[in-house]
């Protein structure tokens, strides 16, 4: 596929914009923004407690925002995406000594109107900023070593800075999506089999640097019976709700372990266990159709791009949410250890929804300007 083809430039009036809104990508945001909304309702016991009327008024800003950031010409996120990745990367050393503290993480910066996690930000400002320089980067150079320091530099400095924090979680995902912009720009494999063997050798290194509580997260992946009462119990409790669910779910408010209160953070990265038990695995084959759908229109309007920009930007959100909805329901299923890795668009928090709608919302301004070039 050509990555690098040319386009005419061409201007298009602001009526032109509305009609030319992408309903592939519109309709599952709107769908799984109104379920996301039912969940929030059915953690809060069925009434509109603190955290069903906060998802509704984020959803319906960030909605807002979503259209706004659509509506602006696509040369703009691509003129201004290195900025927007130093500008993210001065709000993370933010957080190192202005940053606000909570269950003794440092990750949110007060903005008043919001607590805004500057993490969740990077994962997109970094798509942002790798697909600029491959977009200006020849083809014939992108696996030469010369031109790989900088991407890596630029993947794994806001990495440490959230390690720091520490939220290993969210700096997986974010090492996460800038190797598979790595990966997306043509990198050969053998630089990934060499740091598969780095990685390897270096581990027990890695693990004597973990905090304590990450260590007990791993070995309570390896064996949750160890400690059902403790350590074990989150994950013990998340398989008990999924498999209760059955196929067709307890049906809507009639989850019994979160009703009960077995259910630790289900408004937060456990969502996908409250809906599994009340949706079962019916509703989960909807939920993650709609996810599907998603992706499969961020990769449609990558492939009508004429833009390396475009196409890799699409590909690389395309990529990243899908390995973000597959580490968090793999999370919740004890597949995987439990990180902090919230379901898009589904999960509480505002940081991470402000992060996925703008960045589908430069998917779809990539659409509405698509007939433009740099």
């Amino acid at each position: 596929m050509n990555f690098f083809s040319r386009s005419k430039k061409t201007r298009i009036s602001s009526m032109q914009k509305i009609f030319s809104i992408n309903f592939h990508l519109l309709i599952p945001i709107i769908l799984i923004g109104i379920i996301s909304c039912f969940a929030m309702y059915s953690t809060d016991a069925g009434v509109f407690g603190y955290h069903t009327k906060s998802h509704i008024i984020r959803l319906g800003v960030f909605f807002i925002l979503f259209f706004i950031v659509s509506f602006v010409r696509f040369s703009f996120w691509h003129k201004t995406s290195t900025l927007s990745y130093f500008l993210v990367l001065i709000l993370l050393f933010g957080v190192e000594f202005f940053g606000v503290s909570s269950s003794g993480s440092q990750r949110w910066i007060n903005l008043f109107f919001i607590n805004l996690q500057p993490s969740e930000l990077m994962k997109i400002a970094l798509i942002l900023f790798l697909a600029n320089y491959y977009h200006k980067l020849s083809p014939a150079d992108v696996n030469k070593v010369r031109f790989i320091v900088i991407p890596i530099s630029v993947i794994m400095i806001p990495v440490f800075l959230v390690i720091s924090q520490p939220d290993l979680g969210t700096s997986i995902l974010i090492a996460a999506t800038g190797l598979i912009m790595l990966w997306l720009a043509g990198i050969r494999a053998k630089y990934y089999v060499y740091s598969f063997i780095i990685f390897i050798t270096a581990l027990p290194f890695v693990i004597a640097f973990l905090k304590p509580y990450q260590k007990l997260r791993i070995l309570t992946f390896l064996n949750p019976d160890k400690d059902p009462t403790g350590a074990g119990y989150q994950i013990i409790q998340s398989k008990i709700a999924v498999g209760s669910g059955g196929f067709f779910g307890k049906g809507y408010l009639k989850g019994t372990q979160s009703y009960l209160d077995y259910l630790p953070e289900k408004h937060t990265d456990f969502i996908f266990t409250l809906y599994a038990e009340e949706f079962g695995f019916l509703g989960c084959i909807v939920l993650l159709s709609l996810f599907l759908y998603l992706i499969t229109a961020i990769t449609s309007i990558g492939n009508s791009s004429r833009e390396a920009f475009a196409k890799l930007y699409c590909y690389g959100l395309a990529t990243a949410l899908f390995v973000y909805i597959t580490v968090n329901m793999s999370m919740v299923l004890g597949l995987l250890p439990i990180v902090g890795s919230p379901l898009p668009i589904m999960s509480y928090g505002g940081s991470a929804m402000l992060s996925v709608m703008v960045g589908l919302g430069i998917v779809m301004s990539c659409h509405i300007h698509k007939d433009e070039n740099f």
